[in-house]
């Protein structure tokens, strides 16, 4: 609060110095804040001149008076005699006098005010320096209500979101002050608000403003807004530079793009690198090319193949998700002993699965699959994963469908779903009709899943079944059949990964019981019947009998 005393005393002090006169007030701040360096005084109506100064003010004329009683050092050396003021206390009076000027009308002692309070403040307002935060709060509001734009941004940011009006954030956006613009237009929930001020900042050549408004386009799929704003900042942010990379890549301009996800990846963007990596590994095709150059897998050597699984990608954006999946999937031991064979991905270009977040109005991820059908018949794969831009996880019998947010986690859960494991958390009103009740229970046979029969649980022999593998298996609550009202049960306490995937948690048993389900291939559903669905619906009857055939060969005609 000393501060602020003496910056109101000091305004007192010098309302009757000479101070009326802008050029003298502010070369007499200028020898007391020196070293300094002053904005030249440019303005016509400020500039000094041969005229006299007002005696009554106590300044003599700026010329033909003795160089002693008129020089800004003979002023400031008579106010320093008068006041016995310590430097820290002169630099204070300073501020007074560019205030005097800068209430004037003088846009140099408002900048000059400002450049001291910018650097006081960048400094953290430092013990030993004479401005202390509650002395630039007190002049940035007085500049402030002078409607100084840059005075009430650094005010906003001095007093923190919480402790400032929004009218400093408003004020400095209007003054044009891009980081004011930006911040305005993130605070705001309207999107006609939002975009306009980021308009704004972004046409002041801001970057952080461009990138924004590059998001914002991107956001509302209007990629060839974002493309100039993102081509401006490829040089300068490596976000920007991946960003305006996958453009490219999407355009077909391969080139240029590879150059920019190198750059990016050279200032340490780890998507970027793993861009490049998906690049050099595989090459998108078109179902001939795959046909003709896609290697095959052999799945004889890799064991005991019970379910070969076959991923696809259908951009640089799910190839790269696919081919992490199938980097964490080998290197996931909990699963190195079950009969699972997982195959490196295959890139399709993007007019090959017609993939909809909504498909058939289901709600779910779904693709037309007709086209992969050539391609099984070579690879020889018995499931399907397919990773596309987004929609919601499921597997439709012997295809699974991602999306490129799907955490390895989604991909487990998923998977067990292929050898007919049952959800652990409450599912739908259709889906628990035909499941949980003794007679729905016994046709789905989910391995982890039991309800309440008339006279123990149903299945008995999923329960015997628990209770051979472990006999100290623990029978809790479950919450699949919640949503009916009906009591369900799993073999453990624990919440699972079929309840959670983020969980993680596989019990020992449930390990058990997932290579039991591959053993047993009639408990599955491969994707030779969405094959035989398909091509049947379709009206191709020789295509639905080839798959039917391969269908009955995979489960052994059950």
């Amino acid at each position: 609060m000393r501060g602020l005393f003496l910056a109101v005393f000091a305004l007192l002090i010098v309302a009757g110095d000479s101070g009326r006169y802008v050029p003298q007030l502010i070369a007499n701040a200028s020898k007391v804040l020196t070293p300094a360096s002053l904005v030249s005084d440019s303005d016509p109506t400020e500039k000094a001149s041969s005229a006299s100064v007002n005696a009554a003010d106590g300044m003599a004329q700026v010329s033909g008076q003795d160089s002693t009683e008129s020089s800004p050092d003979a002023q400031t050396s008579a106010n320093t005699e008068r006041f016995n003021y310590s430097n820290y206390h002169l630099k204070h009076d300073a501020l007074a006098l560019l205030w005097l000027a800068a209430k004037q009308g003088s846009e140099n002692a408002q900048a000059r005010l400002l450049g001291e309070f910018e650097r006081a403040y960048n400094a953290g307002f430092i013990a030993t320096d004479y401005i202390d935060e509650t002395t630039a709060i007190y002049f940035l509001e007085k500049l402030v209500n002078l409607e100084n734009a840059d005075a009430a941004w650094l005010l906003y940011q001095i007093l923190g979101e919480e402790g400032a009006s929004q009218r400093f954030m408003r004020l400095a956006a209007l003054g044009e002050v891009a980081e004011a613009q930006l911040a305005f237009a993130m605070s705001t929930d309207s999107p006609e608000k939002r975009e306009k001020w980021l308009v704004r900042a972004a046409s002041q050549n801001y970057v952080p403003a461009q990138a924004a408004l590059a998001d914002w386009y991107l956001l509302h799929g209007q990629q060839q807004l974002a493309k100039p704003l993102l081509a401006a900042t490829a040089t300068l942010d490596m976000q920007s530079a991946f960003k305006y990379a996958r453009l490219l890549w999407d355009e077909g301009e391969f080139s240029e793009a590879k150059e920019h996800f190198s750059f990016a990846a050279k200032k340490g963007h780890l998507q970027a690198e793993k861009a490049l990596e998906a690049i050099n590994l595989y090459t998108p095709y078109s179902i001939q090319q795959a046909l003709k150059q896609s290697p095959s897998f052999n799945w004889e050597n890799e064991g005991k193949c019970l379910q070969r699984i076959q991923p696809f990608a259908t951009s640089l954006a799910t190839i790269m998700r696919a081919h992490s999946l199938y980097n964490s999937f080998n290197d996931d031991k909990r699963l190195q002993n079950l009969s699972i064979c997982l195959a490196p991905p295959i890139w399709l270009k993007p007019d090959v699965l017609s993939c909809d977040p909504d498909y058939k109005n289901a709600g779910i991820l779904g693709c037309s699959i007709t086209p992969l059908a050539s391609i099984a018949k070579k690879q020889k794969f018995s499931h399907a994963v397919v990773v596309a831009e987004q929609g919601k996880a499921n597997v439709q019998n012997g295809v699974m469908y991602l999306d490129i947010s799907d955490a390895y986690s989604v991909f487990v859960h998923e998977l067990a779903h292929f050898a007919g494991f049952a959800d652990e958390y409450p599912i739908g009103k259709g889906m628990a009709n035909r499941l949980c009740d003794e007679d729905g229970i016994s046709d789905f046979a989910p391995p982890n899943l039991i309800v309440d029969s008339e006279y123990w649980y149903a299945p008995h022999e999923t329960v015997e079944n628990w209770l051979e593998i472990d006999p100290a298996t623990i029978i809790a609550r479950a919450k699949t059949c919640t949503v009916l009202g009906e009591n369900s049960y799993k073999p453990s306490r624990r919440i699972t990964f079929m309840e959670h995937h983020d969980s993680g948690v596989i019990p020992p048993l449930y390990l058990v019981l997932w290579q039991q389900q591959l053993e047993k291939q009639n408990a599955q559903r491969p994707i030779s019947m969405n094959f035989f669905q398909a091509f049947h619906n379709s009206g191709n009857q020789k295509e639905a009998a080839h798959w039917l055939a391969e269908y009955e060969a995979f489960t052994g005609g059950k």
